[in-house]
């Protein structure tokens, strides 16, 4: 194949993104044969994972970059290429708009061609204003958490340093923080929703914090100081506010800029919503992973790319003429 008069190697898919729902899908297209070709720029959420205790075979947990690592070194062993990059720009590979696959523009200069692309390129927490470093030492001591259906059973599952249940905030006084401080009761009697800046909250949310028995904090946070084991809030009055544990519950943004680039529709949280084979509509082009609507969680993840990737497979095999079309 050619582009631009420069001759290059076509992939039967690219994948971007190598989170666990990137290398997930490289194994199994490596395993189906495929010629498949991964590009990470290093940025998943899963290597923040101090260490998951709720993914499956791993009953003493497992550290996000160990389970990555495993999981990259398990792709390449079946044939799978994998690159250190970033995707600037996908399109289609003829001007003329057929369906004859992709080229895919590297930011690092270059380009890539590809059957099928499938995107697995995640989102990014929001974050309170914390510094890098007192933002990324919190989270390995389990002071700052981010997933509590992954971790509420450690951020209350135990006494704190004072003695009785562990003392939890929640920052992000909207329905997401609300919908969090709730979750989180599961797992302590002392949950309080903060908030940021100055909001209220409407009725129904109110009340449901009250029959939980959630405390409101109504004053803005301003500042957070975190110590080994536990964090203290200033308020904008003052006041400090001492917990075991905070959770932003602040949202995330995708990383939906090539999805935008090719003009397909997002939902309203800026994700990608693919159909039950992952497909996005566009022929050639898949999705999996947290940057697809639905439950952010690793298995979750996996068992897009498990899709994904057969139905990747399949499809161009009927391309081929190895499966009849009826």
């Amino acid at each position: 194949m050619s582009y631009n008069g420069r001759v290059t190697q076509t992939y039967d898919c690219i994948i971007v993104g190598g989170g666990p729902a990137g290398l997930t899908a490289a194994t199994y297209l490596a395993r189906y044969r495929r010629r498949v070709l991964l590009i990470d720029a290093g940025k998943s959420r899963a290597a923040m994972i101090p260490r998951s205790h709720n993914h499956s075979g791993y009953p003493d947990g497992i550290e996000g970059v160990e389970l990555l690592r495993r999981m990259a070194l398990q792709a390449a062993q079946f044939g799978a290429e994998l690159r250190n990059g970033c995707v600037a720009k996908i399109a289609r590979r003829n001007d003329n708009g057929d369906d004859d696959g992709f080229v895919l523009t590297l930011a690092e200069g270059g380009s890539v061609e590809a059957r099928a692309v499938l995107i697995a390129t995640g989102v990014v927490n929001r974050r309170p204003p914390i510094d890098d470093e007192a933002h990324d030492a919190a989270l390995a001591a389990g002071t700052l958490r981010y997933c509590p259906i992954c971790d509420g059973y450690e951020a209350g599952g135990w006494e704190c340093e004072s003695g009785g249940e562990r003392r939890i905030a929640v920052v992000g006084a909207d329905g997401h923080g609300v919908a969090e401080a709730l979750f989180l009761k599961t797992y302590s009697e002392h949950v309080t929703l903060m908030t940021l800046i100055a909001c209220d909250l409407d009725e129904h949310d109110r009340a449901d914090l009250s029959h939980a028995g959630v405390m409101w904090e109504t004053r803005p946070a301003s500042g957070f100081a975190f110590e080994e084991n536990s964090v203290t809030v200033t308020l904008d009055d003052g006041e400090e506010k001492r917990f075991d544990t905070l959770y932003p519950a602040l949202g995330s943004n995708a990383n939906s800029e090539l999805v935008e680039q090719l003009g397909l529709d997002l939902n309203d949280e800026g994700c990608i919503v693919a159909d039950k084979h992952q497909r996005l509509g566009m022929k050639g082009l898949y999705a999996a992973g947290d940057i697809v609507a639905a439950l952010d969680q690793i298995s979750v993840a996996m068992g897009h790319a498990a899709i994904a990737a057969t139905t990747i497979h399949n499809d161009l095999r009927h391309v081929d003429g190895a499966i009849a079309k009826g």
